[in-house]
């Protein structure tokens, strides 16, 4: 029982927090922000000392293995970054648009997501997948509209609810596919039945159901058309917590179904994933040069990501699941900087290309902290969104689409110049009018401080790559 410890923990958490609401009952306490922190920090620690040699199932359901713990560090340190980055914005004068309330209840909702999606790494069925990745995705609805007096947060959660019902639509007529021809929802079974008959035409619908259900959820084009309205109306933890940890589960899913019940057609989905992957970092390439309010640019920036991490998956399993997994810490570490930063601006005025002029002369940290970060998104070493990249697009060399990959390092240098604008903004031009210091509190200063040495350790020290192809060979 001791690989379900992080999981237990995680809903005591939850649990604990509530109750400490209930019995405090401050508004304005904060006394359940650093509970929740310091409570995953505790989980993380205990998910990085659990044995990764081994894997167990438990009831037959509920699988822990060495990918579904790497996956939950992800998710967890997800969880830590925003709770941490929501901390200014439940403070009065914390952003321009007002502060939130209520951060008890947004805490516990961000656990529960969090434990929605540690459910969906360890599911060995398509009932338990379903249900995790449900629990990990409708509490969103409810975070993107979290500021109820804002007109944006209350068209993105309306938006939202309505994307990702018609997902849910999509994904259950493609389950009803899967278990009329398997005659089960276990992964067993459907391995079997792929595996006997993988040119089913009743399979094959099936399996494009599910993946235009996930394509919501991923960004993926031609079903992306909600994150820009959603990133840009909703708050801006939430907005951070939704472009790294429901990506991160989205990738999860697919991988699990790709390279698990569904592995026998995976020549047959090689061809699907790289049209898919090829067109979606076009379109968030293409979309992105257009953007001038940073959480717009930084939707279509994450979609151009999500082509980038699907591309891998044509490659074998175990090069797809090392790689991509490393692209997400790296790309969480470089994502979460971007979003404090966005805080610190936004905290006085709009979250626009506008705001960040003057700062490398106002705050010359914040704007070095930047550009690195641009320079990892972008892919420039020795960062680690170089060795992210490159992992990504070895994966899909290894099985000899090379002309995939030298489209994707065409598309990285179109991202390249628009990461370049940011910086033009912070470093080049300067604000029509004065413009006073950059306030940073201690909580932003610190995350900053410890994202940009992930950034750059993880590029300058690839071995951590190479531990988690040995975790995910086992």
């Amino acid at each position: 029982m001791t690989l379900l410890l992080p999981d237990f923990l995680l809903l005591f958490l939850a649990a604990t927090v509530m109750a400490v609401d209930l019995i405090r009952a401050r508004p304005n306490s904060t006394a359940t922000f650093h509970l929740s922190w310091a409570g995953l920090l505790v989980i993380f620690l205990v998910l990085i000392a659990q044995p990764y040699g081994q894997e167990v199932i438990y009831l037959g359901t509920y699988k822990v293995s060495p990918t579904s713990l790497l996956f939950k560090q992800v998710f967890v340190l997800s969880a830590l970054a925003t709770i941490l980055l929501s901390a200014s914005y439940f403070s009065p004068g914390g952003n321009a648009r007002g502060p939130l309330r209520y951060r008890s209840e947004f805490c516990f909702i961000i656990l529960l997501c969090t434990f929605g999606m540690f459910a969906v790494v360890s599911a060995t069925d398509l009932l338990t997948l379903f249900i995790g990745m449900e629990l990990a995705t409708i509490p969103l609805y409810i975070l993107s509209g979290y500021q109820k007096d804002d007109s944006l947060s209350v068209e993105a959660s309306t938006k939202y609810i309505i994307m990702g019902s018609l997902s849910t639509g999509f994904l259950l007529f493609g389950y009803s596919f899967l278990y009329g021809c398997a005659g089960s929802l276990g992964f067993e079974a459907i391995f079997a039945f792929a595996q006997t008959a993988p040119a089913d035409p009743l399979l094959r619908l099936g399996v494009l159901f599910v993946l235009a259900a996930i394509g919501f959820k991923l960004t993926i084009f031609p079903f992306h058309m909600w994150a820009p309205d959603v990133y840009d109306g909703s708050p801006t933890p939430v907005t951070a917590f939704i472009s790294v940890s429901s990506k991160a589960v989205a990738i999860a899913f697919l991988l699990i179904l790709v390279y698990g019940p569904l592995a026998p057609l995976h020549s047959y989905l090689q061809p699907i994933l790289l049209i898919l992957a090829g067109a979606t970092m076009t379109v968030g390439n293409l979309g992105a040069l257009k953007q001038k309010r940073l959480r717009r640019f930084m939707a279509y920036s994450s979609i151009a990501q999500a082509g980038y991490i699907i591309m891998a998956m044509a490659g074998l399993a175990e090069a797809a699941r090392s790689s991509i997994i490393y692209y997400l810490f790296v790309y969480a570490a470089a994502n979460y900087a971007i979003f404090f930063i966005i805080s610190i601006v936004g905290r006085e005025g709009n979250e626009e290309f506008e705001s960040l002029q003057g700062m490398g002369r106002r705050n010359p940290v914040l704007a070095a902290v930047l550009m690195l970060t641009l320079f990892s998104l972008g892919g420039i070493p020795p960062l680690a969104g170089f060795m992210g990249k490159f992992l990504l697009f070895a994966s899909a060399a290894q099985q000899g689409f090379y002309s995939m990959v030298i489209f994707a390092a065409l598309n990285s240098t179109v991202s390249l110049y628009y990461y370049l604008l940011l910086v033009k903004e912070a470093y080049i031009v300067q604000p029509a009018a004065s413009a006073g210091p950059l306030l940073i509190d201690h909580t932003q200063r610190l995350a900053l401080l410890l994202l940009t040495a992930a950034m750059i350790l993880l590029g300058l020290m690839p071995m951590f790559s190479s531990n988690i192809l040995a975790v995910v060979r086992g």
